[in-house]
């Protein structure tokens, strides 16, 4: 359920029209190509998350979001889209239902080469349909 989780959210947050005009990407995994301003998924887990009769997994998933430096203030309004994005996540979806979403932390970052980075960790319960 984790890689139908990961797959099912990038194509959720890339059917947003506002966002996908700010970012040169939206992918699964770093991009190796693109420039930035760009989102992708920097981490997630799982572990059992089962009732009675549906199989379950609790996911925690990382989204990494990377920009130039000087674009902060474009970056925090970047962030906010990608969390009501998220917090509007359809919970019926194609091998899953999402019972739940929560937002668990946030961390920001300066990298090398003038990169700026925010990473937005979300835990997800899903139940298997």
């Amino acid at each position: 359920m984790e890689q139908l989780l990961r797959a099912a959210l990038i194509e959720w947050l890339r059917g947003d029209a506002e966002l996908t005009a700010r970012l040169n990407a939206i992918e699964e995994e770093a991009p190796v190509t693109a420039t930035p301003p760009w989102l992708g998924i920097a981490a997630s887990a799982s572990i059992d998350w089962s009732v009675k009769t549906r199989t379950g997994r609790e996911i925690r998933l990382a989204l990494e979001l990377t920009d130039r430096q000087e674009a902060s203030a474009d970056m925090a309004v970047t962030t906010r889209l990608i969390e009501q994005r998220i917090g509007a996540f359809m919970p019926d979806q194609d091998g899953f239902e999402c019972v739940g979403i929560q937002f668990l932390r946030g961390r920001a970052e300066r990298r090398p080469r003038a990169l700026r980075t925010v990473l937005l960790e979300y835990r997800f319960r899903v139940l298997a349909t």
